[in-house]
């Protein structure tokens, strides 16, 4: 007759003290002898705590995932930016990431279960690494194209346009008066104003990734990390 696990229910080899998908003690009983009962065996191997992370293997997993990932979300933010289009697709791809890092993390390890607690702080690194490289790589290509391709004449343009149209249309929608966007607009439009946008854009990029990777993560944990069904 087989044995299966109380918990995971998956099979067990005979003689097994533990589960190897779940770690779970199980008791071996063996029959009687004269000297009385027999002690059931022990193992030296460690059991594996779903909660606990292998930070080495995890950190490696998420910085081949997160940089290349950081590079691409770089380049699809400032495309947003300059087609005046929406980036909130850009953060749904930072999840998407955490959660194959949590996947390509449990393959490798081959842990027992992962907590969404422990999925969530994978994601979190995975964020961290994808968010420094995003802004890093932002103010790479914004530096770059300005001082070797001779381009700051249509970021500086781009930038007067937004500011003077969308931007002095929303101050007006918040019943700003005249004279007060008036001077917002010249402080915006200084090359310190202009720094300081774009950096408060990169940093509002950075939170959104950071806190969806960490939902990515946790998702990953919770739907990628269940034990295998036994084999039948």
């Amino acid at each position: 007759m087989e044995i299966t696990c109380t918990r995971c229910h998956q099979a067990l080899e005979e003689g097994s003290t533990y589960c190897p998908m779940c770690g779970l003690p199980h008791l071996v009983y063996q029959a009687e002898t004269g000297a009385g009962a027999a002690q059931p065996e022990r193992t030296a191997e460690p059991i594996r705590d779903a909660a606990s992370v292998a930070w080495k293997p995890a950190m490696s997993v998420a910085a081949r995932l997160a940089i290349p990932a950081g590079i691409i979300l770089a380049i699809l933010f400032l495309y947003s930016v300059f087609n005046e289009a929406s980036f909130l697709g850009l953060p749904l791809l930072m999840a998407a990431a955490a959660a194959w890092v949590v996947a390509i993390y449990i393959r490798g390890q081959k842990p027992a279960r992962l907590t969404i607690g422990a999925g969530a702080r994978i994601g979190l690194v995975t964020g961290i690494f994808s968010a420094w490289t995003s802004t890093a790589i932002c103010g790479l290509l914004l530096f770059g194209a300005r001082y070797w391709f001779n381009a700051g004449k249509f970021i500086d343009d781009f930038w007067t346009n937004m500011v003077n149209k969308q931007l002095g249309d929303v101050w007006t929608a918040f019943g700003v008066d005249p004279q007060t966007t008036a001077t917002l607009k010249a402080v915006v439009l200084t090359p310190q104003g202009r720094a300081e946008a774009f950096l408060s854009m990169a940093a509002e990029l950075a939170v959104a990734l950071l806190i969806f990777a960490i939902a990515g993560g946790a998702l990953g944990a919770r739907f990628l990390a269940r034990p295998r069904p036994p084999e039948i």
